[in-house]
């Protein structure tokens, strides 16, 4: 993590004024500022169009009642798309541009889906929110670590799956001992 941090407040603003120079000296120094000025009016005017499809999508999806994995990765990826269009810059904007705009939207989306899936499996299991919005679409499921033998099994030894219905007693804590 610390890495990507030393990337994201090091690295990408230096490469963003080398961008800008290297821009100006080929086009000039007010028709840079003016490039840039342009990009992030129509940044904007894309964000708002994109955020307000991407809200209407996700409330939608919440009424007719379906879990909202697609719309809620839509709406960060404009969010975080939108915030890269704010700041000035011509390698952010690409960035933004690519999260914002729909032809490029389910690339992004896909990418980082695997990236999550990725993570959650690697950290031994995918709980919560998040895993349970990733996996819902289609992902396998691993349990926990340390989980106990037999953690998420139906009869036969498959894995459960949401509304299995496993034969078993319940025990709690005050129950033992």
């Amino acid at each position: 993590m610390p890495a990507l941090l030393v990337v994201c407040f090091l690295v990408v603003p230096l490469a963003e004024i080398w961008v800008i120079v290297q821009v100006g000296q080929a086009i000039g120094g007010w028709q840079t500022f003016a490039l840039l000025l342009l990009e992030s009016l129509l940044g904007g005017w894309i964000v708002k169009r994109e955020g307000v499809r991407a809200w209407r999508a996700l409330r939608a999806s919440l009424a007719g009642g379906g879990l909202p994995s697609r719309e809620l990765l839509d709406a960060a990826l404009v969010l975080v798309g939108g915030t890269l269009l704010l700041a000035p810059g011509f390698l952010t904007d690409v960035v933004g541009f690519f999260l914002v705009l729909p032809p490029t939207r389910p690339v992004a989306r896909r990418l980082v889906t695997a990236v999550l899936v990725r993570r959650l499996l690697r950290r031994g299991g995918a709980g919560g929110l998040l895993g349970t919005l990733l996996l819902s679409r289609g992902a396998p499921a691993r349990p926990p670590r340390g989980a106990q033998p037999g953690w998420g099994s139906a009869p036969g030894g498959r894995p459960s799956a949401p509304g299995d219905v496993v034969p078993g007693e319940v025990l709690h804590r005050d129950d033992e001992g």
